[in-house]
């Protein structure tokens, strides 16, 4: 793919919205000839809240990017993630009767396991469809088990859905700024895809994107997505709880919320030998006695919440052994001190946050800012082996599994 045929990238986050343009070449590797980044507006957790602004905000970061990279987008790929995206999975199941199971059987299955997605909720629209695994008479098959003799076939699949009327708001911001949208990717799937290794994605993974006002979860193995769910809380409703209980400004909030230690054991950055909170920290309030227990509680509280929630979806779908072996941290909110020692015990098991790691390439020198929207243009470059839509952009599907080309676009 030349440079005649760019492909757009964006992200509509709550803190910040972001523009990524690549090329694809002849030999399959990818040229970032620009990126961009502007400050979000008019959306909230995904879902557009004012059109205005937010045509506005996406325009200006578009533009940018575009004058940068001297080119003008007609199409762009939207990085998202909504709290009301629905994760559903599905297992349908054929009798094969001893004889060979055929392109065909899965198409059916996949088709099926599709038809029932809608009828059970006309008002969401489907973004991704995982092939998890099959079931050959009682025995399992990551891959496609083409021509091979069977009574009994079951296929595991997942759905990501989003409410239709979310999808229309997004689409009419982007048609007030003359560009069509391509298609939509979840953020947690991106990131997976930017920051997981094969292994990990293979054998089981569990990964937190802790964000600025929600919080998402995304469980992988198998290389498919097999859980993910998004929920309205995230960092920045610590610091409004810091500051309700305390009386403090969000910004002497956001302070102190950065430095308290969630290991719970040493906070002498924070507190003086009394217990109480340095004066100094005491930015736009006057100075009073507040104690280390009050801002330690206050924390931990809305932590617990968090993490007892993702705790509790891990548990109920009985994944502590597989996808949730593994467990790593990233997003804004993974910055917080000492927060991997703080799911570690809770998890019970040694949580990590994730890092890009830096390999040479061009996509490889962008601030880690930009890893969603580098991991979608991996799966838009490559596509991705279970998922069954859509194609990649450059149509090279030799690397695809059938059932990731069993729909194309047409799903």
């Amino acid at each position: 793919m030349g440079s005649n045929n760019p492909i757009g990238i964006i992200e509509l986050g709550n803190v910040s919205i972001k523009c990524l343009i690549f090329n694809i070449g002849n030999d399959n590797t990818s040229e970032i000839l620009s990126t961009s980044i502007v400050d979000s507006e008019g959306i909230h957790n995904g879902v557009v809240v004012n059109l205005s602004k937010a045509t506005n905000a996406i325009r200006s970061c578009i533009s940018s990017a575009e004058k940068r990279a001297s080119i003008l987008l007609k199409k762009i790929n939207v990085v998202i993630e909504q709290t009301e995206f629905l994760c559903t999975k599905f297992s349908k199941d054929r009798k094969i009767n001893g004889s060979k199971i055929h392109e065909g059987d899965i198409e059916f299955l996949l088709k099926e396991a599709k038809k029932q997605v809608v009828l059970n909720d006309s008002k969401q629209s489907i973004i991704h469809i995982f092939n998890h695994n099959y079931i050959v008479d009682g025995k399992e098959f990551i891959e496609e088990p083409i021509d091979v003799y069977a009574d009994y076939l079951s296929h595991e699949m997942t759905f990501i859905t989003m409410p239709k009327n979310n999808i229309k708001n997004i689409y009419q911001a982007f048609i007030d700024c003359d560009i069509e949208v391509e298609r939509f990717i979840s953020c947690t799937f991106a990131l997976a895809a930017k920051l997981l290794n094969n292994n990990e994605l293979q054998y089981g993974s569990t990964l937190i994107d802790v964000g600025f006002e929600k919080t998402s979860l995304g469980l992988f193995k198998n290389s498919a997505i097999v859980h993910s769910i998004t929920f309205p809380i995230g960092t920045n409703h610590i610091t409004k709880d810091i500051a309700k209980v305390c009386s403090l400004s969000l910004e002497e909030s956001d302070t102190i919320k950065n430095n308290v230690d969630l290991s719970f054991q040493e906070n002498t950055t924070l507190f003086n030998k009394k217990g109480y909170l340095i004066d100094t920290y005491f930015i736009n309030s006057t100075y009073r006695k507040i104690s280390q227990s009050l801002i330690l509680n206050v924390v931990k509280a809305r932590l617990d919440e968090i993490f007892k929630i993702i705790k509790k979806q891990i548990n109920l779908l009985g994944l502590n052994s597989t996808s949730g072996a593994k467990i790593f941290l990233v997003g804004g909110g993974s910055n917080l001190y000492n927060l991997e020692q703080y799911c570690s015990n809770l998890f019970e098991t040694d949580v990590k946050k994730l890092e890009s790691i830096n390999n040479g390439n061009d996509a490889d020198e962008i601030n880690e800012n930009f890893n969603s929207c580098l991991g979608a243009l991996k799966i838009i470059k490559d596509g991705w082996e279970t998922e069954a839509i859509p194609a990649p952009a450059n149509n090279n599907v030799g690397k695809m599994s059938f059932f990731a080309k069993i729909f194309g676009n047409k799903t």
